[in-house]
């Protein structure tokens, strides 16, 4: 499975289509930046700030207005790390550290955007919005069946003046139209969702550098995770469970996101809770129903209500 995908949990979406063995798909991005040298300024979010001619700088270098939104320049393992935001000038003294940097506090919606590029132009994408909760987790997101043609337009010309020669998947992060991150990837949490011949259309793209994925019948997607208390170790749920979560009306898949045998403390998750599943569905009720069933599996004290 030339699928370069480290979560066993998403193997799922890849292991039965065909890819040629000397063809490599990354899902993550330090396997992007080893892979795409030429194109691994992305990861450098000053420089994506740069880009689109914003507010921005170096922790050093004081910012004229406040608050800003301060992280590390380069984050390759995600979750927000390093993250915060800085309301006034002494606070920007206390909390500078090297290797950080600040820009403009957005407002709006905070979509993530799949694309497909085919020599630096776009020509596939579909949007994904989540519903925000507490300390970094999310209730759920909506995998949107609508286009948003303004945030297109303005992706379309920004890969198409940095992006050239690139063909591959991209994602983007913005807030209000504004990226705030982009990578050299898709989200893999709910590719499923796109449809049942997506994935090779993905395949097509990285082996042929073709696109041809037949998008015509779109629908909403969700999905939808399990959060549980920190730190407390955890059993996968048995697997008659897992298949009848499977098998429940409008779920087009579970992945079980946690290692058994792995220390709870060392998988990477939000600060408010430790994530066990992830539900993607083409019904929301359905989701929210089946998380319901599955959390029966795990300790109910353990459990965080996500009603």
């Amino acid at each position: 499975m030339p699928v370069l995908e480290r979560d066993p949990w998403r193997f799922q979406y890849f292991e039965h289509v065909p890819c040629p063995d000397d063809v490599l798909i990354p899902t993550d991005d330090p396997d992007c930046w080893l892979l795409y040298p030429q194109h691994r300024w992305i990861y450098d979010k000053l420089r994506v700030a740069q880009s689109q001619d914003l507010s921005c700088g170096p922790h050093g270098v004081s910012p004229r207005s406040f608050p800003v939104f301060s992280k590390p320049i380069i984050n390759l393992k995600g979750m927000g790390l390093g993250s915060r935001l800085v309301a006034t000038a002494a606070e920007m003294e206390h909390a500078s550290q090297p290797g950080h940097m600040w820009m403009p506090l957005f407002e709006g919606p905070h979509v993530s955007s799949d694309c497909a590029i085919l020599d630096g132009r776009i020509v596939w994408i579909r949007h994904a919005t989540g519903i925000a909760w507490t300390d970094g987790m999310f209730r759920y997101w909506t995998i949107h069946a609508a286009p948003m043609p303004e945030l297109e337009a303005s992706l379309k010309q920004w890969v198409g003046i940095h992006m050239q020669g690139y063909s591959g998947m991209m994602n983007f992060e913005t807030i209000g139209g504004q990226i705030i991150e982009a990578h050299l990837r898709f989200a893999d949490q709910w590719c499923d969702l796109y449809g049942p011949t997506w994935v090779r259309s993905l395949v097509a793209l990285y082996a042929d550098r073709r696109w041809a994925f037949a998008d015509e019948q779109r629908v909403d997607g969700y999905s939808v995770p399990l959060f549980a208390r920190h730190g407390n170790g955890f059993r996968h749920p048995s697997p008659a469970m897992q298949s009848r979560i499977r098998a429940m009306p409008h779920i087009s898949s579970l992945q079980i996101t946690f290692h058994e045998t792995k220390a709870s403390g060392d998988h990477p998750m939000p600060p408010g809770g430790f994530r066990l599943a992830v539900i993607n569905a083409t019904d929301l009720g359905a989701a929210q129903n089946a998380r319901r069933e599955l959390a029966k599996a795990f300790p109910t004290e353990l459990i965080l209500d996500q009603s």
